[in-house]
């Protein structure tokens, strides 16, 4: 079904596979009658095409990149702009897209959601950008629809930013680098390797873009095999797959940590462009004769079968036929290491009560985003539920279609009344049940969701709270077919459906009559609106020659998410504040990490000030050991910076947003300590907020509440040092501590030592 090679590969005309081993050059000078070497067959694949015509580096080892059009939406956009605006900007310098699909509702904190909403108007209509109203489109439907073009590329502030499948390289990345466009710098990255996904055969009736999303991400996630590298998807599977399937398959390349994709494109993208009304933005895209990858995912379609991503995470699947098959096991399992993870002996978890006489029940399912909202997805489940009925009892499904342009379509060839008799609940487009913000199920209720992510509490429980609810992940049709029979688990593959999918007209005026596009046309003289929630970021420090860092969390889980370093759900409608959403860090993982964070920075406040309550604090001891170290004996503790820091195994897997990072920097923190990082856009949200991303080798000689004295830790930064040296003091004698951070851009370099991204430009 899905198969990973353990060499490069060499791909042939698009089609074949040729293995990257010794006898690798004579195959192909046999086939081709050329020879070639490596380097030059790497330039064969469609992603060094692309991103080699958005370098503005002589190198193509450290690509500095510029992006054609950026995106944000309202979780993310206040700070950003705030940033780039702090460090000078006067205007957007590229299409900037600035959509309200995650902060829809004014549920919580009163007005302070659609204050943000009326900031980014202003910010529109001042500095030449685009503004999607609430509820016209979720942030990568409109994209697609409006921003993407073939060879293009975009940067978007939602680590869902994909639009592969139509010849654009999306990347999602944290604010920091989306302000770094804005200021006309670009964006910096070392050339990354490309792994093909060699897509052949056909799905069978009932396997949608799910059901191949979360097989390729079980194979790929847990080994690394395309973390921080693009999935450029090539093979004769791709021409069997309408566009909106593609669309469901790119979008979901998120949850495997790679850092980009890219589809070869052909008469369908074509199409697709054409009833957009943008014929023009279509050109071929294909590898070269001779195209190296640096690993190829092989994926037989036809062998697909339906499949579910159990809690806590879109790579622990099975298919729904193995899950059926044996559900009290694979239950028990789950909830086995659902308790390690959340380390909470008072929460109970009761997965295995919902398999009765034998079949497994849900209470809930939803399709919705970027990734289920899709036309092809809501007209596939009202294929399937037409003239039956989701039941009365506890189950329920909703709907959520991604625009309002496809809404329109639906509703005008019936599919939405189809599904309205049937009983499902039809809402607008947001992005809500992503993020625990819409749709939150009840305490120990099972969802089943067409959705990008499963988390911990992603979907809005509160587990330290003993709130616990169970989403797991699947495909529109087979969540219809779940829902045809009142709630009992079913494979779409059980059912006999005739699918058939109306042609899509696309209601380009629903966006002229709503949409502000002020692209081109900045007028300086508009005023920001600033609601009450609205504040500038506070002054950041620049990194001191010398740093105490104490460890105020210690997680031990083999993988923190963003959201669990930054919850989403209610606290995101205080994004725009961020004092008073950094109240709110760590708070699902470590309660009490806010309230010693603050402890730690009243010691820096005490420090820069010179009080002398400093010398006779808790710290009074730890100085008196700093002095024991040699070349220390002199120091003057005025003179060392004091911060908090966290340690995590692999921090940083999931969400783009930078809050996971600027709500520790607010909080005083100065660096993270990980043995390695989940993805490279958190670690670039640490550099961007001054925090310096260590890398502990081994295991970890400290623990929560040491503290790690580093001396000389600036200059260290600034000249590149391959390792620095750390005192760990705690109740014994000092230990050394060997730290890295690996490798730095000399631009990253002198933002960490400048404190922040906001210093630097400055």
């Amino acid at each position: 079904m899905v198969n990973l090679y353990d060499t490069g590969v060499y791909v042939l005309n698009g089609r074949e596979v040729v293995r990257a081993d010794q006898h690798a050059a004579a195959i192909i000078k046999q086939k081709t009658g050329k020879e070639i070497t490596q380097a030059e067959a790497r330039k064969g694949t469609i992603s060094y095409s692309i991103l080699n015509s958005h370098n503005t580096s002589a190198e193509e080892s450290t690509l500095k990149l510029k992006f054609d059009t950026l995106t944000s939406h309202d979780i993310t956009y206040v700070g950003i702009i705030q940033t780039a605006r702090a460090s000078g900007m006067s205007e957007f310098p590229v299409p900037y897209v600035l959509t309200n699909c995650h902060n829809s509702l004014c549920a919580v904190g009163g007005t302070i959601n659609e204050d943000d909403h009326m900031f980014a108007l202003s910010a529109a209509q001042k500095y030449g950008g685009i503004y999607v109203p609430t509820n016209i489109a979720v942030i990568h439907s409109y994209n697609r629809e409006m921003m993407a073009k073939c060879g293009r590329m975009i940067l978007g502030s939602d680590s869902h930013t994909r639009y592969g499948a139509l010849g654009t390289m999306g990347v999602g990345e944290g604010g920091g680098e989306l302000a770094k466009q804005l200021l006309k710098k670009t964006y910096d990255v070392a050339a990354p390797q490309v792994i093909g996904i060699y897509l052949t055969g056909k799905p069978q009736p009932g396997v949608g873009p799910q059901d191949v999303a979360l097989s390729i991400i079980g194979k790929v996630y847990a080994n690394g095999y395309v973390k921080n590298k693009v999935m450029e998807f090539i093979g004769d599977g791709v021409a069997h797959l309408p566009i909106e399937y593609r669309n469901g398959i790119d979008v979901m390349t998120t949850e495997t940590t790679c850092w980009s994709s890219i589809w070869c494109t052909d008469e369908k993208v074509q199409e697709y462009y054409a009833i957009h009304g943008r014929p023009e933005d279509y050109a071929t895209l294909e590898p070269g004769a001779i195209a190296y990858y640096d690993g190829l995912v092989y994926v037989d379609l036809a062998a697909v079968k339906p499949t579910i991503a159990m809690p806590f995470h879109p790579s622990n699947i099975y298919t729904i036929e193995e899950l059926k098959a044996n559900p009290i096991d694979i239950m028990h399992k789950v909830q086995t290491e659902a308790r390690e993870q959340f380390d909470n002996p008072n929460l109970t978890f009761d997965l295995t009560s919902k398999v009765r006489n034998g079949e497994i029940y849900v209470d809930q399912g939803i399709v919705a985003g970027c990734s289920g909202g899709t036309y092809d997805n809501v007209v596939a489940a009202a294929n399937i539920l037409e003239g039956h009925s989701t039941g009365n009892g506890a189950f329920s499904m909703s709907v959520y279609p991604g625009s309002q342009p496809a809404y329109s379509e639906l509703v005008k060839n019936g599919t939405i009344a189809s599904l309205m008799d049937a009983g499902v609940i039809i809402r607008e487009a947001f992005c809500g049940p992503c993020f625990g913000a819409g749709d939150t199920p009840a305490n120990q209720e099972f969802s089943i969701r067409h959705t990008t992510r499963n988390f911990p509490n992603r979907e809005g429980s509160k587990p330290n709270e003993g709130q616990i609810s169970y989403v797991a992940l699947m495909d529109a049709r087979s969540i219809a077919a779940t829902a045809k029979n009142g709630g009992r688990l079913t494979a779409a593959t059980e059912l006999d459906v005739t699918y058939h999918t109306p042609v899509y007209t696309f209601s380009k005026s629903i966006y002229d009559k709503r949409v502000y596009n002020g692209v081109g046309r900045a007028e300086p003289a508009v005023e920001l609106q600033f609601g009450p929630n609205i504040k500038d970021w506070p002054v950041i420090p620049q990194l001191t020659e010398n740093l105490l860092l104490k460890v105020v969390s210690y997680i031990t889980d083999p993988v923190t998410t963003t959201d669990e370093l930054i919850p989403s759900g209610e606290t995101s409608s205080f994004r725009s504040n961020p004092l008073l959403l950094a109240e709110f860090t760590l708070s699902r993982k470590d309660p009490g990490y806010v309230k010693k964070a603050k402890e730690v920075q009243h010691y820096e406040q005490l420090r820069t000030e010179q009080n002398a309550e400093l010398l006779t604090s808790e710290l009074q001891d730890v100085y008196a050991k700093i002095k024991t170290i040699t070349g220390c004996e002199t120091i003057d503790p005025y003179q060392v910076g004091i911060g908090s820091t966290i340690f995590a195994n692999k921090p940083g897997d999931g969400s783009a947003r930078e809050q996971a990072a600027s709500c520790q920097r607010v909080l005083g923190a100065w660096a993270n300590l990980a043995k390695e990082y989940a993805t490279k856009r958190y670690r670039s949200n640490l550099i961007n907020w001054g925090m310096i991303p260590f890398l502990v080798p081994g295991e970890p000689v400290f623990t929560k509440d040491s503290y790690l004295f580093i001396p000389n830790l600036r200059s260290a930064i600034a000249e590149g040092a391959a390792q620095i040296t750390a005192y760990v003091i705690d109740d014994g004698p000092v230990k050394e501590c060997s730290l890295s951070v690996g490798e730095l851009t000399s631009d990253e370099k002198e933002i960490i030592t400048a404190g922040c991204l906001i210093n630097y430009y400055k």
